[in-house]
């Protein structure tokens, strides 16, 4: 037996979306100083895609770490200030011969997505693994772009796009 099939009204679904528009937002870029010939290359990225953007060199807070692992610590004494409303990390981590490469590339990680949840502020990784040096420099500004700078970008749209969502009905 086939089931009757009834008319289907068709509405129209709604779309938010988040724009680069980065007027009134501020960002803190957490940037190790660990692999700093390949990190002052992803902050100078990430500082200019913000600036590229319209973002004030005022609203901009540049924080400095030893390390990746350190990096989600500072993240979060940040985010519990309620400064910025994106925090942008930035860090290269480089395989060596030892297994404490996935322990940083991991903990590093974890650490920035508890953060994410635990605030709800956005929050953009921007620490490069790679399996060479060579990579890290491809990444950081040479032939595969500049993460630092993809990075500021998505935070940009995700914050446009989390105002538009948490604004959203609210002027019906």
């Amino acid at each position: 037996m086939i089931a009757k099939v009834s008319e289907v009204t068709h509405q129209q679904v709604t779309r938010i979306e988040g724009s680069l528009m980065a007027q009134g937002m501020r960002f803190g870029l957490v940037c190790s100083r660990f692999n700093e010939f390949i990190t002052s290359s992803l902050l100078q990225g990430a500082k200019d895609a913000l600036s590229r953007l319209g973002v004030a060199n005022s609203e901009i807070l540049e924080v400095m770490v030893p390390g990746a692992l350190e990096i989600p610590q500072a993240a979060r004494a940040l985010a519990r200030t309620g400064y910025c409303d994106a925090i942008i990390a930035l860090g290269a981590v480089i395989r060596g011969d030892t297994a404490h490469f996935d322990v940083v590339v991991n903990q590093s990680a974890s650490g920035l997505s508890a953060v994410e949840a635990e605030y709800a502020i956005v929050v953009t990784n921007a620490i490069l693994t790679t399996d060479t040096i060579e990579q890290a420099i491809d990444r950081s500004g040479a032939k595969a772009g500049n993460k630092g700078y993809e990075a500021a970008m998505v935070a940009v749209e995700m914050v446009d796009l989390f105002r538009k969502i948490r604004s959203y009905g609210k002027g019906d």
